[in-house]
């Protein structure tokens, strides 16, 4: 099993939802973060003082899924949540060792 992250930016969170529902994903986990990268924010002024904004909006995806789905899903990311520009976001890709359902205790694939 391998366990997919996903950093991108906000206005691709619902694009990229639909497309995973659409590739079947059984479940993922969503949440809003701040993160910055090679773009380092933008400055703005703020009572006549610049003031450096160094932290973006970003959505972040985790997913767990089988390894033989896991190439598929990342191609399927990079393709929805691309836009070409700085800040397009990252996926990270790590191995599971074991995944438990607390409800029925089952393990492993069966649990996803």
């Amino acid at each position: 099993m391998k366990r997919i992250i996903a950093i991108v930016r906000p206005e691709k969170m619902e694009e990229l939802k639909d497309a995973l529902f659409a590739a079947d994903v059984s479940g993922m986990t969503i949440a809003q973060v701040m993160g910055c990268g090679n773009q380092h924010g933008w400055s703005e002024y703020f009572r006549g003082t610049e003031v450096l904004l160094n932290m973006l909006p970003k959505v972040k995806f985790e997913l767990v899924v089988a390894d033989d789905d896991a190439d598929k899903l990342v191609d399927l990311i990079c393709e929805t949540a691309a836009t070409g520009d700085v800040g397009d976001g990252k996926v990270f890709i790590s191995p599971v060792e074991e995944v438990i359902r607390i409800r029925t205790r089952e393990r492993g694939e069966q649990a996803i």
